[in-house]
């Protein structure tokens, strides 16, 4: 599964990723960001994600663009062994697009054009 990231240069975007346990026993996950850019994408309730059994929960991943080129990097999420019982190990590709600039600042500046 890829994860977008659109929005404008040096822009905050954040996308959440819902994980379900179908399992009667509690999963938990622990998250790497990994890749070229995974140091652009970040994980603000840290790295460990615990699912109740038969619940949902959604984890939120921030991205902060600094270049105009396109970042790509992969969360993985590794299951820890609780209670005898392990999750599959979930894979999501990350992606992002700058699609507009916006000014830090506007200078104006007056100069001669031609002088002798």
């Amino acid at each position: 599964k890829t994860i977008e990231f659109t929005g404008a240069l040096h822009a905050t975007i954040v996308k959440q990723v819902r994980l379900k346990n179908p399992s009667v026993k509690t999963l938990v996950y622990n998250a790497i960001l990994v890749g070229r850019d995974a140091d652009d994408f970040s994980l603000p309730k840290g790295n460990t994600v615990t699912i109740a059994s038969k619940r949902h929960t959604s984890i939120n991943v921030e991205f902060t663009s600094r270049f105009l080129r396109p970042a790509e990097a992969v969360l993985l999420l590794i299951s820890k062994n609780v209670g005898g019982i392990d999750g599959a190990t979930l894979t999501f590709s990350l992606k992002s697009e700058v699609n507009h600039i916006e000014p830090a600042d506007i200078l104006k500046c007056k100069s001669p054009c031609y002088e002798l």
